[in-house]
């Protein structure tokens, strides 16, 4: 009996050490001889899924903006999500990196993986993929619990969506990420995803970068249904307002200009499946207003 206690005691203590393994959006093997205690977050999208995952009291340090959830308002800086400061970074001791690739320096990236501190890429192109990274980031942690919890609870948002909105008719739809310079988003950005979604067609989707400076004479000639933008909603004068000078646009005709919290469509968090949410309301608007003129 001694010495079966003593060989469950044991294959209880490997497994409790066991070494964790999982793979980033950028492909890349990241493995932990233990869940990490000391993260840093270096994106506002990133601190939200750290968060979700359940491992808010695990971040040690994160970057501006990153203000959701409340908590996270508390969290010590250490710049911003294109530049860190190294010395201030390397003081908080932390055991995991969390990094948004799109916009980190891969200089100073790879100077911290040089000095052995795991990365984890996160930059999600599908709304699907948000509650994968969440899991993920929960094995880093161990905080498993959590979440599968909240990875739960996002699937069966994405679902219901997924599926009242699978067969809509299209709605052509511009998104605007900001009006100077006036630039918009191709189909590899979790934006697209969102709309595809909701049953509608990006006009931009196709172009070859994923965020492609225009012309406003570019917009009037696809000439869609729906304006929507993630810029500024809450001040007065949005971006979205210049397009009121084009009356004879399909969008401005019908009084198709929404504008978004940019937080809900501007960061690759859990918030923007609920942003998710409120474009696919937006956009069954869109389609009743054809039946008000049938």
């Amino acid at each position: 009996m001694k010495r079966l206690l003593l060989a469950l005691a044991c294959a209880m203590c490997a497994h409790a050490h066991a070494a964790i393994t999982v793979t980033d959006d950028d492909g890349q093997t990241i493995t932990l001889q233990q869940p990490a205690r000391r993260v840093v977050s270096l994106a506002p999208h990133v601190t939200e899924m750290l968060f979700a995952a359940g491992g808010g009291d695990r971040i040690v340090g994160t970057v501006k903006y990153s203000d959701y959830p409340s908590a996270a308002r508390d969290i010590p800086r250490v710049g911003d999500n294109r530049l860190v400061d190294i010395e201030r970074l390397l003081a908080l001791k932390p055991d995991l990196l969390v990094v948004w690739r799109h916009n980190a320096s891969s200089r100073q990236m790879e100077q911290l993986r040089k000095l052995g501190i795991p990365l984890f890429y996160s930059e999600p192109h599908k709304l699907d993929e948000i509650p994968l990274a969440i899991l993920k980031m929960g094995q880093l942690m161990g905080t498993t619990q959590q979440a599968e919890k909240s990875a739960a609870e996002l699937r069966a948002q994405l679902d219901s969506l997924t599926a009242r909105y699978r067969n809509r008719p299209p709605v052509r739809v511009f998104y605007q990420v900001w009006d100077r310079p006036l630039y918009t988003l191709n189909e590899r950005h979790i934006i697209n995803d969102a709309i595809h979604i909701c049953g509608g067609e990006n006009i931009f989707a196709k172009l070859p970068l994923v965020a492609p400076s225009l012309s406003p004479e570019a917009v009037l000639q696809e000439n869609p249904e729906v304006i929507v933008s993630g810029d500024r909603a809450d001040q007065a004068g949005s971006g979205i307002d210049m397009w009121k000078q084009y009356p004879s646009m399909l969008a401005v005709r019908r009084g198709n200009l929404f504008a978004f919290s940019g937080d809900l469509f501007n960061r690759s968090g859990p918030r923007v499946i609920a942003g998710a949410a409120q474009l696919c309301d937006k956009l069954e608007q869109v389609r009743a207003k054809r039946g008000e003129r049938q």
